[in-house]
C-alpha cells in the first residue's frame, strides 16, 4: 500500500494522516510506527485519565497541583512555574492533551510538594474530564485566543470551556490569572478561590514597568509585588514573554521573592517560541514557528519592530485558524511587514499570497525584497541563506503543521531531506525526527 507521491501531499494538508495512522503503509517507516504507537495510546485516553484521577485522589493527595491553562504561553509558563518552585521541567511538560494529562500525574511522586501541569485541549467537554482528574490547588491562565476558533467558533464558548479549571479550585485553591485579558479576567467571578493577576495594567496584583528589550540576551523591567519593586532581568525576549514570568512571581508559594527571581533569571526561552537562533553568519533567527494564531503572529511582529538590527527579514506562513477572511488578514499583515522588514517571504499561495504581497508593496517593500518560493521551506531557507549577514535578524512565524522549523535547522547546517509541505506528525519535533535528513516527500511513499 504506497500511495504517489502527489496523493500524499494532498492529504498531507487534512488532518487525515495520523488518522491513518495505523496502516501498514504508514508503519514501513520509523516515523510512522512512532505515531501509530501514540495513537494506540490516545485511544485509552479517557482510561489513562480516569486512572491518573485516582492516583491523584489517593498518592499525590497531599501533593500541590499547578494546572497551567490557555490559548497562548502555556508551555513557558509552565517551565516559568517549575523552576519558580525550584523544579526542573520535564522534557514532555508542553504535551498537555488526552493520554499526556494522565501520563503528567503519574510523573509525580507521593510525596512531591509540587507538581506543575500543562493542560490543553482540541474539543468541548475535554477540560471537565481533565480538571476532575487534576483536581487543581492552584489554577494558571495565561490567555484567551482565537486558537480553538473552529472548533469552540467564538472567544465566549472558548473561555466557558477553559474556566472549567477555574472552577474546580476549592475555596482554599488559588486562582492566577492574566488581569491584561478581559476574558481570563472574567474567570475572577467564576471561582471560589482566591484570585491574584499579573499582568502590565496598574490593577494586576503583579506587574511589570519599564520594559526593555535587551537583544538578543532578553528582556529588562520593574517587578511590581504587594512587598515591593525589584529589577529583573529574564533571558525570554519581548513583552509576551514577561507574562510567564510575572505569573510564576504570583504564585510564590513560600518561596522567598529573591529565591524566586533568580530561579527565573535562569530560564531560557522555551524552543520555536521567540527563540533567538544564532547563525554561523552572524545573522540571528527569532524563531516562532510553533503555532500561528492572528494574534501571535501580531505580538511576534512587535518584538520584531523593537529589535535592533541591521536588517529584518519576516519569514510569513500560514495564519492559523483565521477569524473572519483571510484576504483580510493578510493584507493587514502585509501591510505590518511592509513597514517592519527588508525583505520578506510568504509561504503561502493563491489569493493570501497576492493580497499579502500587495499590501507589503503599497506599505513600502520593493518587488525585489518580496521573494516568491510558495509553500517550499527549501526555498525559502535557500534565498535567506545567500542573503544573510551580522546583524541581520529573521522572524520565522508559520502554522506548526508547516514545520517551519526545518529552515532554522538548513541554515545551521543540518541536513534536511524531508520534502513536506505539511506534517500532521503529533508528539514530534523536526530536530529530533527520525525522517528529517531522508529524501522523502510523504508519509506514504516508499524510501
Amino acid at each position: 500500500m504506497i500511495l504517489s507521491v502527489r496523493h500524499s501531499q494532498r492529504l498531507g494538508d487534512s488532518v487525515l494522516p495520523y488518522r491513518l495512522s495505523i496502516s501498514p503503509a504508514l508503519i514501513s517507516t520509523s516515523l510512522g510506527r512512532r505515531q501509530a504507537l501514540a495513537e494506540a495510546e490516545n485511544l485509552l485516553w479517557p482510561v489513562l485519565c480516569n486512572l491518573g484521577g485516582l492516583y491523584r485522589k489517593t498518592l499525590l493527595r497531599s501533593t500541590r497541583v499547578i494546572a497551567v491553562v490557555g490559548s497562548f504561553g502555556k508551555t513557558t509558563t509552565a517551565r516559568a512555574v517549575s523552576f519558580a518552585l525550584g523544579r526542573t521541567p520535564h522534557r514532555l511538560i508542553g504535551l498537555n492533551s488526552k493520554v499526556w494529562v494522565g501520563q503528567a500525574l503519574f510523573r509525580a511522586r507521593p510525596g512531591q510538594k509540587h507538581a506543575v501541569m500543562e493542560v490543553g485541549i482540541d474539543g468541548p467537554g475535554q477540560m471537565a474530564r481533565y480538571a476532575g482528574a487534576v483536581r487543581p490547588d492552584v489554577a494558571v491562565v495565561t490567555s484567551i485566543g482565537s486558537e480553538h476558533n473552529r472548533t469552540f467558533k467564538n472567544l465566549d464558548v472558548t473561555r466557558h470551556e477553559k474556566a472549567v479549571m477555574v472552577r474546580a479550585l476549592s475555596a482554599s485553591g488559588l486562582a492566577v490569572l492574566n488581569g491584561d485579558d478581559p476574558n481570563v479576567r472574567w474567570m475572577a467571578g467564576e471561582t471560589r478561590a482566591r484570585v491574584v493577576t499579573f499582568g502590565f495594567d496598574e490593577g494586576s496584583n503583579f506587574r511589570a514597568t519599564d520594559m526593555k528589550l535587551d537583544w538578543p540576551h532578553g528582556t529588562r523591567f520593574t517587578l511590581h509585588t504587594p512587598i515591593g519593586a525589584r529589577s529583573v532581568h529574564v533571558r525570554l525576549v519581548g513583552r509576551p514573554m514577561v507574562y510567564p514570568i510575572l505569573a510564576a512571581v504570583a504564585l510564590s508559594e513560600g518561596f522567598s521573592l529573591a529565591q524566586v527571581i533568580s530561579a527565573l533569571e535562569e530560564v531560557e526561552p522555551t524552543p520555536g517560541r521567540l527563540e533567538p537562533v544564532h547563525l554561523p553568519n552572524g545573522a540571528i533567527i527569532l524563531r516562532d514557528d510553533f503555532k500561528s494564531p492572528e494574534e501571535t503572529i501580531d505580538a511576534a511582529l512587535d518584538v520584531l519592530e523593537q529589535i535592533p538590527a541591521r536588517r529584518r527579514f519576516v519569514v510569513l506562513g500560514d495564519v492559523s485558524e483565521p477569524v473572519g477572511r483571510q484576504h483580510v488578514i493578510y493584507c493587514r499583515l502585509g501591510e505590518r511587514i511592509g513597514r517592519i522588514a527588508y525583505r520578506a517571504i510568504f509561504l503561502t499561495t493563491g489569493k493570501n499570497l497576492r493580497v499579502g504581497r500587495a499590501a507589503a508593496r503599497r506599505a513600502g517593500l520593493s518587488l525585489e525584497s518580496l521573494v516568491n518560493t510558495g509553500k517550499s521551506f527549501r526555498k525559502a531557507a535557500e534565498a535567506l541563506q545567500s542573503d544573510l549577514g551580522p546583524g541581520d535578524v529573521v522572524l520565522i512565524k508559520g502554522r506548526g503543521t508547516q514545520r517551519l522549523d526545518r529552515i532554522t535547522l538548513a541554515l545551521l547546517g543540518r541536513r534536511v531531506g524531508c520534502q513536506l509541505t505539511y506534517c500532521h506528525a503529533r508528539y514530534n519535533l523536526c530536530d529530533r525526527c527520525p525522517m528529517l535528513e531522508r529524501d522523502w516527500k510523504g508519509l506514504w511513499t516508499s524510501v
